[in-house]
């Protein structure tokens, strides 16, 4: 799913994002820029890479570059600042620092003397890529590294307690992101859990295991999901029939083919062509999930928000 692998858009070649979201959960993905999640209100439920856990107001949590997160948290409400920018405005800095945990709690950021910093850090990229004043980027740059640099000083990191780093995880990841990035351009093909399981060395069961607590879904759905996005497209581009697009996009006939994208988009496949909204097969996707949830408009995919 193309939502998976996230290539931000930026208003230049600066790039750093800034946004603030009310009660808004967002699917599995990943990027290679740093995240940076504050609760500013409410709880949410996140997952990243290993780590499940629910932040609280006041409290940070760390994507690092690379690493897949997501969070379903439509039960709750929240508030949350995001800060997303590029390894590249770190410069020497950059390094995956490896944080033993990605959550900073609001009890951890006063000791390390950042809850302060935080917040002047997240109004300061705000104004800042807002106002475009001159110099903004040396600014909002200056002000990333500053806050990042006695992050890495104070919050505990694999290498600080005098072991080498485990990079178990890190291997892991990169056969993840290489398996969806072939599931991206081989959907059409009969792609097993046997198959994918093998790919990265694990077995079926322990494959199963760890792609749904890492993406926050089982590895057939996931699948489909890459195969109804395809066919929705087609759909909504071409001129085929609908038996052509079932088999173009991996399945085997057309009762499978309209079972499987009811079942993601909620609606069959002639219903999406009478639907005005051609995004409605993405939001349908999330509202299957849990009726209380609408795609927030004009950014990522990822992003969902939780209506109350």
């Amino acid at each position: 799913m193309k939502a998976f692998h996230e290539v931000r858009s930026y208003d230049s070649d600066f790039m750093v994002w800034h946004s603030r979201y009310e009660n808004i959960s967002f699917l599995a993905h990943w990027h290679k820029e740093i995240e940076l999640i504050y609760v500013r209100s409410g709880s949410c439920r996140l997952n990243i890479t290993d780590h499940a856990f629910t932040a609280h107001a006041g409290d940070l949590a760390v994507c690092e570059s690379g690493v897949i997160h997501y969070s379903n948290s439509y039960d709750m409400d929240n508030s949350l600042d995001f800060i997303i920018f590029d390894t590249s405005i770190l410069g020497p800095l950059f390094q995956n620092p490896g944080f033993l945990r990605p959550l900073i709690t609001k009890e951890e950021l006063k000791p390390y003397g950042l809850d302060g910093r935080l917040h002047d850090l997240i109004d300061t990229v705000s104004r800042e890529l807002s106002q475009k004043s001159p110099f903004y980027q040396e600014v909002v740059s200056s002000s990333i590294q500053t806050f990042w640099a006695l992050l890495k000083r104070n919050h505990p990191r694999a290498e600080t307690d005098g072991r080498l780093p485990d990079d178990r995880r890190s291997r892991m990841l990169a056969k993840l992101q290489d398996l969806v990035s072939y599931i991206d351009t081989h959907y059409a093909e009969n792609i097993s859990l046997e198959y994918a399981a093998e790919r990265m060395n694990f077995s079926t069961s322990y494959f199963s295991k760890t792609f749904k607590k890492l993406t926050g879904t089982n590895f057939v759905t996931y699948v489909n999901m890459v195969r109804v996005e395809q066919a929705a497209y087609e759909l909504r581009h071409t001129e085929k029939k609908f038996t052509d697009i079932a088999l173009s996009c991996g399945f085997n006939n057309i009762r499978t083919f309209n079972r499987v994208f009811k079942e993601i988009t909620g609606c069959t496949p002639s219903e999406f062509l009478l639907v005005p909204d051609p995004d409605i097969y993405k939001r349908t996707y999330y509202n299957r999930r849990s009726a209380e949830k609408e795609f927030v408009e004009n950014d990522s995919l990822t992003v969902i928000k939780n209506v109350r």
